[in-house]
């Protein structure tokens, strides 16, 4: 059986992160599975965290090339004990990808799909050969490349998934935080195609920019002295009492229910000592900044934050709905839910200095995409 390359993240039991190639059989299909030459694959916020095992890539060595290529980091004594169940484990990488199909199993669906362009959500990624069931490939439309299909679960059904549990909770308007990413971009144009008005809350004018130029009516940008009085603004508009942090530490969370109790009083009958009515809900789904959350109560009492995650959602919303937003992102891949990508990489250059110190900071407009079979 012929091997492949595959990138794998190692934490060992001395708290030291490995990330290298390893050679792993080509794998096989079973009858309900298809093999897929995987020939695009997203570096995502979400992959990062595997990747790197939330090492200090700071402290980060480089040594050999090509095939041989390893990246070494410390894990800082403190986080040693969340990554400690996967110490002395190789894993594999890689959320999503795109690519052909080039082998399948006997059964019916899994022949159909022979020679097909498909997205997969599966891990494992960072990977020339993928074996998965059929029935998790997202089929895409003729004409559609592998490097447009790479994106087409993660992003897409986050944004989706925001939208409908905003509706579910009985809102119509949400705000979205890191808002010029390319899920936020997404997310802006499935708004601005269904009727929603979104607030998009940036830390740069020219990703304000940005997101305006596709239509945007709301990007503020908290680096500006009026951040807060334009945040309110914009909520007092659109009613958008429920956000979606990508952020997760710091005081972002915290200003956003400052701003959604302002905004909210603005419309009370009279005064309360518990504060507004109004229930404001604060989603961390991302963690860009690893500092503590850190909240300043004086939003009253009716108000709520926790964690979002895509998995859980699509098992809340069942198989059906489910399929229902994943053929409306193949129908829309090469418009609403088009990602663009700053440089294409193979599995070795991913282990490269200069290719780390850009992908690895998770900053807008500097995303990667990896081509495992790109020589």
């Amino acid at each position: 059986m012929a091997d492949q390359l595959q990138l794998q993240s190692l934490v060992t039991k001395e708290g030291t992160l490995e990330v290298s190639l390893a050679k792993v059989p080509v794998p096989v299909p079973a009858e309900d599975e298809v093999v897929v030459r995987v020939e695009a694959s997203p570096i995502n916020p979400s992959d990062l965290g595997m990747l790197f095992g939330m090492a200090d890539i700071s402290t980060a060595s480089y040594s050999g090339t090509g095939e041989s290529a390893i990246v070494t980091a410390s894990i800082p004594e403190n986080i040693r004990k969340i990554v400690a169940a996967r110490a002395g484990q190789p894993m594999p990488v890689g959320n999503e990808g795109g690519g052909v199909v080039v082998e399948a199993g006997s059964s019916e669906e899994a022949q159909s799909l022979l020679g097909k362009t498909v997205g997969i959500l599966g891990g494992a990624m960072y990977t020339q050969f993928r074996a998965i069931k059929a029935k998790q490939c997202l089929v895409m439309h003729e004409g559609v490349t592998s490097a447009e299909s790479a994106s087409c679960f993660v992003n897409p059904l986050t944004a989706l998934g925001m939208v409908e549990t905003m509706k579910d909770e009985g809102y119509t308007a949400l705000c979205h935080t890191a808002a010029a990413s390319n899920l936020g971009q997404m997310l802006q144009k499935i708004c601005l195609k269904d009727g929603i008005d979104l607030v998009n809350v940036v830390r740069k004018e020219e990703q304000a920019t940005l997101l305006k130029d596709i239509g945007a009516k709301y990007a503020c940008n908290s680096s500006d002295p009026s951040f807060m009085d334009d945040l309110t603004d914009a909520y007092a508009e659109t009613s958008a009492y429920i956000a979606f942090d990508a952020t997760g530490g710091g005081t972002l969370a915290s200003q956003l229910l400052t701003c959604m109790e302002a905004a909210a009083v603005r419309t009370a009958t009279g005064f309360s000592r518990y504060g507004s009515e109004q229930y404001k809900q604060v989603y961390i789904y991302g963690g860009l900044d690893r500092t503590p959350s850190t909240l300043t109560r004086n939003y009253g009492m009716m108000w709520g934050l926790s964690g979002w995650l895509l998995t859980p959602f699509l098992q809340k919303v069942g198989p059906a709905a489910a399929d229902k937003l994943r053929q409306r992102v193949a129908d829309e891949i090469k418009t609403t839910f088009a990602s663009h990508y700053t440089k294409e990489i193979s599995l070795a250059e991913a282990l490269t200095e200069d290719a780390v110190n850009v992908y690895g900071k998770m900053a807008t407009g500097e995303k990667y995409l990896i081509n495992p079979n790109r020589e």
